[in-house]
């Protein structure tokens, strides 16, 4: 499964201000999660995605916990992507999708004697 456009998206948003984006079960949007959500990011270019990145241990670990996730920005009402546009220092505009969350890739497992 691929991590999404977690390490080359367009732009990033911190946890914190994206605090009016969670719970994601809760916006009046269009939201894609789990295969609907990783199909949507291969299909968008990566600078056309604005990624929520960790501000610190429990930040990452929220996220995480989370299935991928992908927000049509124009499918979020006026209020709420004003709110998120302040927070970012880039033009909201320009970006299709807001990804909450990655992908976890699949790792072999490991036993200390193979090293």
């Amino acid at each position: 499964m691929s991590v999404g456009h977690f390490f080359d998206a367009g732009g990033y948003l911190d946890y914190g201000d994206a605090a009016p984006l969670l719970p994601v079960e809760e916006l009046q949007a269009r939201v894609h999660t789990h295969r609907d959500a990783e199909c949507a990011l291969g299909d968008a270019p990566s600078n056309s995605v604005l990624a929520i990145r960790p501000t610190g241990l429990a930040s990452s670990y929220a996220l995480t916990q989370r299935p991928l996730t992908a927000i049509e920005v124009a499918s979020l009402d006026d209020g709420l992507r004003n709110q998120i546009g302040e927070a970012v220092d880039v033009n909201l505009a320009q970006f299709e999708l807001i990804q909450v969350g990655r992908a976890t890739t699949p790792a072999q497992n490991r036993s200390l004697a193979e090293f």
